[in-house]
């Protein structure tokens, strides 16, 4: 996966497909994953249908509504759940019927609340997005650790990590009786996974925690639907990634380095061939400002990744 419009043209919005990986439970793969370009996916019943999550633009999002209302037979979507704040899963939100319920954790609500991006992107990638005529629609139902909806009497689990991960508001979908988890952006499958709002810790405990979940299918945030022993392969990517990226980053506050210089020196090795791998320096960024105690504003590092890359960050949302 290279996430370099221009390389590929099948990662348009057209070439979004809806996969039903269980009876009534359906993945919405957005190729190729790289920034803004996500997953999401749906839990349908005789009583209408659970969404989990939706699109970074309108037309996309419109496109993932249209499959699925194509696929349910119109069944009404009742419920919908937002596994965390950034617009690539939220933005399409506002084009949900007004009787859907919209369920997310307390802190990503707050954090869509005053998230200024839907706004307008700034220039930090290629092309500027343009999400279309949306508006922020925040969840009506915020969740503190967890809880259950149901779909036709099935359970849907929606549970918090315990502390920030990929931010500090995640929520994954698990039904448990499928053995389907749709892990949101705990889980990037062959793309660089990005936690500059959340922690790396964090995020590399919220592997294990993925994991003695024990699933079958895992719908991520971002990248192909993983089944069987590509679970185990994904996992322990990310544990690798994010223990690279720990070891790093102790290296450099030792050495009194900054992130950027850390990262110009750095041999990303495995790592390398993945989308998007300047976010290698913003999750260095992550690990510093945890480090040493003090908030990290996401606006204030993104130019790293900009001069890491040497121009603006491709997308092909």
């Amino acid at each position: 996966m290279s996430g370099r419009p221009g390389e590929d043209q099948t990662i348009g919005p057209e070439s979004a497909r809806l996969r039903e990986v269980r009876p009534g439970v359906h993945a919405w793969v957005q190729p190729d994953g790289s920034w803004w370009i996500n997953n999401a996916g749906a839990v349908a019943g005789d009583d209408g249908v659970l969404l989990v999550d939706t699109c970074a633009t309108a037309e996309r999002t419109r496109r993932f509504l249209t499959a699925l209302d194509s696929a349910t037979g119109g069944a009404p979507f009742r419920l919908a759940v937002n596994t965390h704040q950034h617009g690539d899963h939220t933005y399409g939100n506002s084009l949900l019927p007004d009787a859907t319920v919209l369920i997310g954790h307390e802190r990503m609500r707050e954090g869509l609340r005053t998230d200024v991006v839907i706004d307008g992107c700034p220039p930090f990638w290629t092309p500027v997005p343009d999400w279309g005529p949306v508006r922020r629609r925040l969840p009506d139902v915020a969740v503190t650790t967890s809880t259950t909806v149901h779909v036709a009497g099935r359970p849907v689990q929606l549970l918090h990590p315990g502390g920030p991960a990929h931010t500090t508001g995640d929520l994954v979908a698990w039904l448990p009786e499928e053995r389907v988890l749709f892990a949101g952006d705990l889980l990037f499958a062959g793309l660089t996974p990005l936690v500059f709002m959340g922690s790396v810790t964090g995020a590399l405990a919220a592997v294990d925690w993925l994991a003695d979940m024990e699933p079958e299918v895992v719908v991520p945030g971002h990248g192909p639907v993983l089944e069987g022993a590509q679970i185990d392969v994904v996992l322990d990517e990310h544990r690798r990634y994010y223990r690279f990226v720990l070891d790093r980053a102790d290296v450099g506050l030792a050495r009194g380095r900054t992130p950027l210089e850390v990262a110009r020196d750095t041999d990303l090795g495995e790592f390398a061939g993945w989308a998007d791998a300047e976010r290698f320096v913003l999750n260095l960024h992550r690990v510093y400002a945890d480090r040493e105690g003090r908030d990290l504003d996401p606006a204030a590092v993104l130019p790293d990744a900009v001069a890491w890359l040497g121009g603006p960050m491709p997308t092909a949302v």
